[in-house]
C-alpha cells in the first residue's frame, strides 16, 4: 500500500474520479495534488506584451480555486502543489521525488489517430515514472 500518492490534478471529471479512487482504496495513505499550468495553452495570447503575466497569474488562480474545490470535497487533509511545464515531464519529475512512493492519474482515453497526434500524459508517465503507476479510466 502506497504511504504517499501524488494526484496530478486539473479539476476534469477523469482527475476528480482519479481524487475519489485513490481515496478509497488506500485512505491511509497522505495525498498531494499537483496541478500542471502547461505554458502551451497560452496559445497567441502569450506573444503580446503584458498578455503573459496577465494569462499565468489567471492561470495560476485557476489552478487554486480548482485545488481548493477539491480539498472541501476530500474532507480530509490533501497537500496542494502547481506547477508550470509540459504536463507529463512536470509529473515525472515530481514523482521522482523522494516523498512520493505512487503516482495515480486519470486517463482522457483517446484511442487511434487521436492519440498518436495529440501523445497521451497518462502513457508518457507510465513509461517515465520512477515510481509504481495506477492509470485510472
Amino acid at each position: 500500500m502506497p504511504s504517499h500518492v501524488l494526484v496530478p490534478f486539473d479539476g476534469t471529471p477523469q482527475s476528480e474520479a482519479t481524487l475519489r479512487f485513490v481515496l478509497d482504496e488506500w485512505p491511509d495513505a497522505d495525498y498531494t495534488l499537483l496541478y500542471v499550468i502547461d505554458p502551451v495553452t497560452a496559445g497567441f495570447g502569450g506573444r503580446f506584451p503584458g498578455s503573459s503575466e496577465t494569462w499565468y497569474e489567471r492561470a495560476r488562480e485557476h489552478a487554486q480555486e480548482q485545488l481548493d474545490a477539491a480539498r472541501e470535497r476530500a474532507d480530509g487533509p490533501l497537500a496542494t502543489r502547481i506547477e508550470v511545464g509540459g504536463p507529463a515531464r512536470v509529473i515525472v519529475d515530481v514523482a521522482g521525488e523522494d516523498a512520493f512512493d505512487h503516482v495515480a492519474l486519470g486517463s482522457h482515453g483517446r484511442e487511434g489517430i487521436s492519440r498518436v497526434l495529440l501523445g497521451s500524459v497518462a502513457e508518457a508517465v507510465v513509461r517515465r515514472s520512477p515510481t509504481p503507476v495506477t492509470v485510472v479510466r
